[in-house]
């Protein structure tokens, strides 16, 4: 774990527990000690986790539960982990918003920059939640939820992608993902535009994602994109999806194929959810700068 991290998992476990608190364990303790003849060992072990666990709960906000819960290690050097955790249950609101973090990362300012970005990012979703949240209640109540995490979408010896959701949930609900790209060889992150020669990529790629949702839609009967020329009914009605932005949300996958995604409604209807496409190598590679990331 990083100097960074570790100093912040340092400063949680030295908050001072109280007096009071100091004292429930050692009656906890010396009452197994009186009743060892009688339960042995057993009584005592549950009887100071309970305690332990009484501890823990007072020390741990509510709201938020700092886990440091190492995810699966990613490649032989970076790890991703849930660095915070906020949670809210209550019968008409619940919020469940983890926050990730990089850690190992050789480049420290890289990894400083993604892991402040994600804290403000998981403390503005949980803002804006309890914000809602009292709102709602002032005017009588509702019903609304919010669900973020995050998934490593690609591991091996060059590329790390992390995935970052939010799904809220009003009275339909919406999915939104980011994506992080880093060269772990370089220690750099990856945007769309470093990847290619210039900007034609932006006409390349929307042409390319076009041509896949026609061909998706003539396939099966159930997907629809808002696509131009995929005999939609009521076309003149419908918002079509024309281009991808120059920054739009992409990924490196294991297979070094390049991925775009785009969130639940933004091009296709909300049962479709967030979908993704992935374009073919042959397709971009004269306008590739190299194929050291996409072959």
């Amino acid at each position: 774990m990083d100097k960074k991290l570790e100093q912040m998992k340092t400063e949680y476990k030295n908050i001072q527990i109280p007096d009071e608190l100091d004292f429930i364990v050692e009656r906890a303790l010396l009452k197994g000690k009186k009743s060892k003849k009688k339960n042995g060992y057993k009584w005592i072990a549950g009887t100071a986790a309970a305690a332990v666990l009484f501890i823990g709960g007072l020390n741990i906000n509510p709201a938020m539960a700092s886990t440091l819960a190492e995810i699966p290690v990613v490649g032989s050097i970076v790890k991703v982990l849930t660095f915070t955790e906020y949670k809210v249950d209550k019968e008409k609101y619940q919020a469940d918003i983890k926050v990730p973090a990089v850690s190992d990362l050789e480049n420290e300012d890289l990894a400083q920059s993604l892991n402040d970005k994600y804290i403000k990012e998981g403390k503005e979703l949980y803002d804006d939640f309890m914000t809602d949240m009292k709102d709602l209640e002032k005017n009588g109540g509702g019903h609304l939820g919010v669900d973020s995490g995050y998934e490593v979408k690609t591991d091996n010896d060059q590329i790390l992608s992390i995935g970052r959701y939010v799904v809220n949930t009003v009275a339909s609900s919406s999915t939104i993902m980011k994506y992080d790209t880093i060269d772990k060889k370089n220690q750099i992150l990856l945007s769309l535009p470093m990847l290619f020669k210039d900007e034609s990529y932006v006409n390349t790629i929307t042409e390319n994602i076009k041509e896949q949702m026609r061909d998706q839609m003539k396939a099966d009967e159930n997907k629809i994109y808002w696509v131009s020329g995929a005999g939609l009914e009521d076309e003149d009605l419908t918002e079509l999806f024309e281009t991808i932005s120059k920054e739009q949300s992409f990924y490196i996958n294991n297979d070094g194929k390049l991925v775009m995604s785009f969130d639940k409604y933004e091009v296709a209807p909300g049962y479709m959810g967030v979908v993704e496409f992935i374009i073919p190598t042959e397709a971009i590679s004269d306008i590739l700068v190299s194929d050291e990331y996409i072959h």
